[in-house]
């Protein structure tokens, strides 16, 4: 493996940095605004303005790579979000810093698209899920290290800001400079939101209900540990336990749910999250001990974030190979619109009341999921577990993550043989 992990250094580089950059901003935007006074709505909007970007990003992202080629669109949109960043430091407005979120999202979308194309487009069969394994690795580390990261900085500067730009930056570089061709896009089956829907109900259904969830803890989960009187130490503490969470439990999860129907498994990771919601509310009334609070979000982040690789697994069982990239961008932009709602709903919630309601609100829509899951299963009979698709866990960045899944891969190399690739513009 080492001298294919040495092949795409530069990749993982890039990605560690962005990363790093973009989870340190993520924290220290709502920590500025809740020092600040701003009211818990108006904070939801802003944070919810970044999975808009996302969204219109997902939309919009490999377009503009086939339109102007990988090096020319991961330039542009690198530099505009580095701008989008810095731009947090000139104005302190809600309203300015909800549209700067919405051009870092937007970035951000069409940003991954190029480095997860460009990933895929080196490796093969033979050592895509650990070079896959690897990168999902890196990115949970580097959220989770960015997430720490703000202790480094005094929250009454602008030095959260211009380490977030710094990061993003740097990252750059090692994609600028290296001597790796541009890969090209492969063409592939597509496929609409509403014929997906009919396809995997639950696929769609479970995406939105991730969405909800995580936009939700995004987009408050500081501001409830600041509520709830944390440090703003203990509560990167907590921000950081839920996305290790999510990383610990993410093998043994998509192990069981390749030996057992895949819903069973995700009506066992709703039950954990709801008992850990209520864990929460209980926990409100004993003053939120430290060592309870951070567990609970460890279970948390190992139970939510595991819906939405559900999901797409969900998708995959009942999708033609060809279509798995398309597929997993219709699941992509499903989870996005529940992102966008999720930070606006939670604060609502939050605001009306009190902190708990944080706890509340996930444990409400995970309750939701569940009956669904459970009305499902009554209507469609499980499919054989020897069947189902091998769980791979992608990326929940842009849509070209699914590309790295094996069986699109083989899929694409088929269409491939029989038709030519799209004509890519000269870098």
């Amino acid at each position: 493996m080492l001298p294919i992990l040495t092949s795409v250094s530069s990749i993982f580089m890039a990605v560690l940095l962005f990363m790093l950059g973009n989870s340190l901003l993520s924290i220290t935007l709502p920590l500025k605004m809740e020092a600040a006074g701003v009211a818990n709505e108006l904070t939801g909007v802003v944070m919810a303005a970044y999975f808009a970007g996302l969204l219109a990003g997902c939309i919009y992202g490999k377009a503009l790579i086939f339109r102007v080629g990988h090096i020319r669109a991961f330039a542009g949109l690198s530099a505009l979000n580095v701008g989008a960043i810095l731009g947090h430091t000139m104005i302190f407005d809600p309203v300015a810093w909800a549209v700067l979120r919405f051009v870092s999202g937007l970035c951000i979308a069409g940003i991954f698209s190029a480095l997860e194309s460009w990933l895929n487009d080196r490796v093969d069969n033979t050592n895509r899920g650990r070079v896959l394994g690897v990168y999902m690795v890196i990115t949970y580390c580097a959220m989770a290290l960015g997430q720490f990261s703000i202790n480094v900085w005094d929250l009454e500067t602008a030095g959260g800001f211009i380490a977030a730009a710094f990061l993003t930056s740097l990252a750059i570089v090692p994609v600028a400079l290296t001597r790796a061709e541009a890969p090209s896009l492969a063409k592939a089956a597509s496929i609409t939101l509403a014929e997906l829907y009919r396809i995997s109900p639950l696929a769609v259904t479970s995406a939105v209900c991730s969405g909800l969830m995580l936009g939700a803890f995004w987009g408050m989960g500081a501001i409830f540990g600041r509520e709830i009187g944390l440090t703003v130490f203990e509560t990167s503490l907590f921000t950081g336990s839920f996305i290790l969470g999510g990383l610990l439990l993410q093998i043994p999860i998509g192990r069981l749910s390749d030996r057992f129907d895949r819903r069973t498994v995700l009506c066992n990771v709703l039950a954990g999250a709801i008992m850990a919601c209520f864990a929460g509310l209980a926990a409100g009334r004993l003053g939120d001990p430290l060592p309870v609070v951070l567990t609970l979000a460890a279970l948390l982040g190992g139970a939510i974030s595991n819906v939405y690789p559900l999901s797409i697994a969900q998708a995959f069982d009942y999708l033609d190979r060809d279509r798995y990239v398309a597929g997993a961008s219709r699941i992509l932009m499903a989870f996005s619109v529940g992102a966008v709602a999720g930070p606006l709903i939670c604060s609502t919630a939050m605001s009306w009341l009190g902190p708990h309601a944080f706890f509340g609100y996930i444990g409400v829509v995970a309750g939701l999921l569940t009956a669904f899951v459970l009305y499902r299963m009554g209507r469609r009979k499980p499919l054989p577990v020897e069947e189902q698709r091998d769980f791979v866990a992608l990326p929940r960045m842009s849509p070209i993550g699914a590309e790295m899944h094996p069986d699109a891969t083989d899929a694409a190399d088929a269409t491939a043989a029989d038709e030519p690739e799209p004509a890519m513009p000269a870098d």
